[in-house]
């Protein structure tokens, strides 16, 4: 028998498709999906059933309807792609210059979910190709509601990795502002006040929340501290990332630096002003080897680091866990928590973890005078359910991170950008708004 007639032959067929979906259940780790074993003995070997029952067999010499041949090849593309976004790829845009000059505004990406193991939809009932939203309402339906669950993949969340990861603040969504941190505007204003201007509120679940993108800079069980804008982990300072920048303040003789140099660094143009009355540029994002060559510059006279440093005893209401002297500049030491490890509880503390052990670990949680009662009883130690990360932007002074919204939780975690396919630059026009530099890269 020749390879062609092996290929070929329908128990070989079988063999194949039954080996490979086995393999997936097995991964999936639900073995009431074996029962599709006898879909796949029918449509190969019986053909009893039709299945595939919107898909017309036309008799030899009938002419197609294109209607219905569309129609297949529609319903077919649907049900591959959507289990490709499920288990394996999905494409992400990069809405914002928070990751520059690692990623950039308009970068198309495909992440992957294989790295860390794909999470199993918990609201599988939702309009194909969509996340969240469609025509400007919600598109999907909370009627099922599954528990969280990963499937195996290849390795954890690393310090250092890029992270495609649901917003934690995410779950309720202000109608009117929805791009906005809804927990933010009730610190600002009250909780009426932004309901009242903005709303009505949306709550969403965990796996519908919008996606983010940052690197993560510390694990579950580290502890974090930023000094004079840089992050220092266990005591150790964190490498100097080839994407990472902080804003500066660049004076200059008096006249502006010449764009095309500005663009030659990888400068974002339309983020960037120069003022008069400095003279100079008040936040020029660079990175280190930016820097340098600012610094050589002939027209310019001085280049300072942006940092922010509150008196003691001052707060910052907009940084996590807004009850302390922290800035975005200097932040911590902070304790990433992690899954089994057990904290003492005390009213100083509880900013930290309220969140956690009220939204993230879906606990009851009331303070009475100074007792702490988690789920009605009284609570002096909180024992950690999953592992915590904490993410921060390369763009460090332009990113909304960890640094004002605290701890990313695991079942959060969605996958890590792999390929950027490509990329646009919206302050261009066609053609040249194409970055061909980025076509294709390895991220």
């Amino acid at each position: 028998m020749s390879w062609k007639e092996i290929i070929q032959n329908k128990w070989c067929k079988l063999g194949f498709w039954s080996l490979l979906y086995i393999a997936w259940v097995i991964w999936l780790g639900n073995y009431w999906w074996l029962l599709g074993l006898g879909i796949i003995f029918d449509l190969l070997i019986t053909k009893k059933v039709k299945w595939l029952f919107w898909k017309k067999e036309y008799a030899p010499g009938e002419k197609h309807n294109v209607w219905l041949d569309w129609l297949d090849a529609i319903i077919f593309a649907v049900v591959v792609v959507t289990f490709i976004n499920i288990f394996f790829f999905q494409a992400f845009k990069i809405p914002s210059s928070s990751m520059e000059s690692t990623l950039y505004t308009g970068d198309h990406l495909f992440v992957s979910k294989l790295t860390y193991g794909p999470r199993v939809p918990q609201t599988p009932l939702t309009i194909p190709f969509t996340h969240n939203r469609v025509f400007g309402h919600e598109s999907y339906s909370t009627l099922i509601q599954n528990k969280y669950r990963r499937l195996k993949g290849f390795r954890e969340v690393r310090r250092g990795d890029i992270v495609v990861f649901g917003f934690p603040n995410g779950d309720s969504v202000l109608t009117r502002r929805p791009a906005d941190d809804y927990y933010a505007w009730v610190r600002a204003v009250g909780r009426e006040q932004a309901i009242k201007e903005f709303g009505p509120v949306i709550v969403r679940p965990a796996d519908k929340k919008d996606h983010y993108v940052k690197r993560c800079v510390a694990v579950a069980g580290d502890t974090l501290e930023v000094k004079d804008g840089l992050v220092w982990v266990n005591g150790e300072q964190e490498p100097d990332y080839p994407g990472r920048q902080l804003t500066y303040r660049v004076t200059t003789s008096g006249s502006r630096i010449n764009q095309l140099k500005l663009e030659q660094l990888g400068l974002n143009l339309s983020e960037l002003y120069f003022d008069s009355r400095l003279p100079g540029y008040p936040m020029m994002p660079l990175t280190e080897e930016m820097l340098e060559e600012v610094q050589k510059i002939q027209t310019v006279v001085e280049v300072k680091p942006n940092l922010e440093r509150y008196p003691t005893g001052a707060q910052d209401t907009a940084v996590f866990p807004f009850c302390k002297d922290w800035t975005c500049d200097y932040f911590g030491p902070l304790w990433i928590p992690r899954k089994g490890a057990t904290v003492a509880l005390d009213l100083d503390n509880l900013p930290l973890y309220e969140r956690i052990i009220r939204d993230y670990e879906h606990n009851t949680l009331s303070v009475e005078g100074t007792q702490i009662r988690i789920n009605g009883e009284p609570a002096t130690t909180y024992t950690f359910q999953q592992d915590y990360y904490f993410m921060m932007g390369d763009n460090r002074h332009n990113s909304l991170d960890s640094r004002y919204w605290g701890f990313v939780p695991e079942d959060h975690i969605v996958g890590t950008p792999s390929i950027i396919w490509l990329s646009t630059d919206a302050s261009k026009s066609f053609p040249k708004s194409i970055r061909w530099k980025r076509f294709l890269k390895i991220v």
